[in-house]
């Protein structure tokens, strides 16, 4: 017997609440196992907002699901996405190099997130995307949350996304 689910997208009903991942770094130590959750997740320039009042910027972002690619391969699943929000608090200060503001169409796709450490626990938390576009956040201190928002859904491309050495 065919199990049909392989050959749909994942529905709501389907999802495991206990799967939804909700991850924050508060130390430099904690940054890497978020950085590679986040690693290979594509958002628009529009998905990007920064809340000055609040201190807050906020990407709302399609993160390939690592922590689940080897069970999909072992099963011979797709591969899957989930929406999810990638919030950087006690943000002082937002600068943005290599990213066309102005086209909120424009797709990005984030390799890695590294802290740089300034004085007395502040510091400045680097954003890499393909292409060599960079996000630098100025903040207090790491506090970064990365929050699955929906249901995974199958990965369009139906492949783990590679990288060149």
């Amino acid at each position: 017997m065919t199990d049909t689910r392989l050959a749909a997208d994942a529905s709501f009903a389907e999802g495991d609440p206990a799967q939804v991942l909700a991850i924050r770094a508060e130390s430099p130590e904690d940054l890497p196992v978020l950085a590679a959750l986040a690693q290979d997740a594509v958002l628009t320039v529009g998905d990007i907002r920064h809340d000055t009042r609040a201190r807050r910027l906020a990407l709302l972002v399609s993160r390939f699901r690592w922590e689940d690619a080897e069970a999909a391969r072992a099963e011979g699943r797709p591969y899957e996405r989930v929406r999810a929000l990638l919030v950087i608090g006690d943000a002082l200060r937002v600068r943005h190099d290599g990213i066309p503001r102005d086209d909120a169409a424009t797709v990005l796709s984030l390799l890695d997130l590294s802290w740089q450490p300034g004085e007395d626990g502040t510091g400045t938390l680097h954003l890499r995307f393909a292409g060599d576009g960079t996000i630098a956040v100025d903040a207090e201190c790491v506090n970064v949350d990365l929050r699955d928002v929906a249901r995974p859904h199958r990965a369009v491309s139906g492949a783990a996304p590679r990288h060149e050495v």
